[in-house]
């Protein structure tokens, strides 16, 4: 018998913060994805790499959206692929069509790259493929590439390492030993961060070398980030990659986590200097701006609601509580998961604000929400997964934080929310484009 899915079709309800419990406010279920993009994925995170070139097997329906994120990132010159068959499982040999395939591709290149990026596939896994006996083959016929394993799994996001860190992980195996430099590396992020930002400013204060893999141009730059003494890590999924990194080649781990709280933005660089040998600099007069532009960008608002969603930025409660605390209506967050690192800040706006409302991202139901009794225009959201829930043009165009660290970042933000509030976007077409920032031919 038949049953429909997701129960009866009407417009969900979010629940008040002081009916939430940490750390799954929502149950788990069939889930939706909105037509939001913004938000990277391994191809983009690749593609990061410095004159590689990435190969993929899987099946044809996971092959296409490989295909269309690479084709719209204008990068097809970068990427090959081969697609499973059915007899693919039943002669044994599908170690040797995965060598073959490699070895054709680069058969039919005009320059052969310094680096390929191997993808197997949730099949590949549950087949009992030898990936290592691949890469060994792989290795031992075409010296001077670097072969990387990688994996386009998304049915391990619950068990085991996720695919995210996974990617960020296997994005540094090629690094190797080398002599140390005393440089410093930021890693496992998807954007540079810019000079404007006091930890771009104290790192470069101390005379050391910051290499940060979006800014860097060639795969020799790329190998150069084995010379640096320190990698900085500013969000949880890339403690696998400085982990790995720490135990191959001796650099040292340091978590400076993305923190909208000004003490622990204070602590960060605190922490930072003493790592560097350095004075903590004097980032009072940072600080008393990033707060004027907040209080500015808030009185510009003028009560108008604001809403937030959770891959805007990391730490979404600790944002909001910013915000919140800085004279902003923020009454919707939308969030399916709270991290251990935002529970303090959950906490705080369940006990200040307990009207404050969450609504799931992911629940089936929410593919109603859109439609049912919202009015345009009347919020100012924070990221795209809020501006399409909302219905709203009025919106910062964020995902993951994109560039926005420490008091620099807030200042960025506020000036962003100025803007928005004032200057319409045309989200349908905004939040379409995959990968926020990378290059878009659509």
């Amino acid at each position: 018998m038949l049953k429909k899915a997701g129960g009866e079709i009407t417009a969900p309800i979010g629940i008040k913060i002081s009916q939430a419990s940490f750390p799954r406010p929502f149950d788990t279920g069939l889930e939706y994805s909105p037509p939001a993009r913004g938000d990277w994925n391994i191809v983009h995170m690749g593609l990061l790499i410095p004159q590689s070139h990435q190969i993929y097997f899987c099946a044809q329906g996971c092959l296409r959206g490989v295909v269309q994120t690479t084709a719209e990132m204008d990068a097809m010159d970068r990427l090959s692929w081969a697609y499973l068959c059915d007899e693919d499982y039943a002669d044994g040999s599908m170690e040797y069509n995965i060598i073959d395939s490699v070895a054709e591709v680069i058969k039919r290149m005009k320059e052969r790259p310094p680096c390929i990026l191997v993808f197997l596939s949730c099949m590949h896994l549950f087949a009992g493929v030898d990936f290592d006996m691949i890469i060994d083959e792989l290795e031992g016929r075409f010296g001077g590439i670097d072969f990387v394993k990688c994996y386009m799994t998304p049915t391990m996001r619950f068990s085991g390492l996720a695919p995210v860190p996974t990617m960020y992980r296997q994005m540094f195996v090629p690094l190797r030993e080398c002599e140390k430099d005393g440089g410093v590396n930021i890693i496992g992020y998807n954007w540079a961060i810019d000079d404007d930002c006091e930890l771009v400013r104290i790192i470069k204060s101390a005379g050391v070398t910051l290499r940060q893999l979006p800014e860097l141009t060639s795969y020799a730059q790329y190998l150069e980030m084995a010379r640096s003494d320190i990698n900085i890590t500013i969000i949880p999924e890339a403690a696998a990659a400085a982990a790995d990194l720490e135990q191959r080649l001796g650099q040292k781990h340091l978590y400076l986590p993305v923190s909208w709280d000004p003490e622990k933005i204070t602590d960060n660089y605190q922490k930072l200097c003493e790592q560097l040998g350095i004075q903590m600099p004097d980032l009072s007069q940072d600080m008393a701006q990033a707060k004027a532009a907040l209080e500015n960008a808030a009185g510009l608002l003028d009560g108008r609601p604001v809403a937030v969603d959770f891959m805007a930025a990391h730490k979404p409660f600790e944002l909001c509580r910013l915000l919140l605390e800085h004279g902003f209506n923020v009454t919707r967050l939308f969030v399916d998961v709270i991290s251990g690192e935002d529970e303090q800040a959950f906490e705080f706006i369940r006990r200040s604000y307990p009207e404050f409302e969450i609504y799931p991202t992911v629940n089936s139901s929410m593919r109603f929400f859109a439609s049912s009794e919202q009015t345009q225009n009347e919020y100012l959201a924070i990221g795209q997964k809020a501006a399409y829930f909302c219905c709203t043009d009025h919106f910062v165009d964020i995902v993951g934080a994109k560039d926005m660290y420490g008091f620099d970042g807030i200042k960025k933000l506020a000036a962003q929310i100025a803007d928005a509030h004032q200057n319409a976007k045309d989200r349908k077409t905004v939040i379409q484009h995959k990968g926020m920032g990378c290059q878009s031919c659509l």
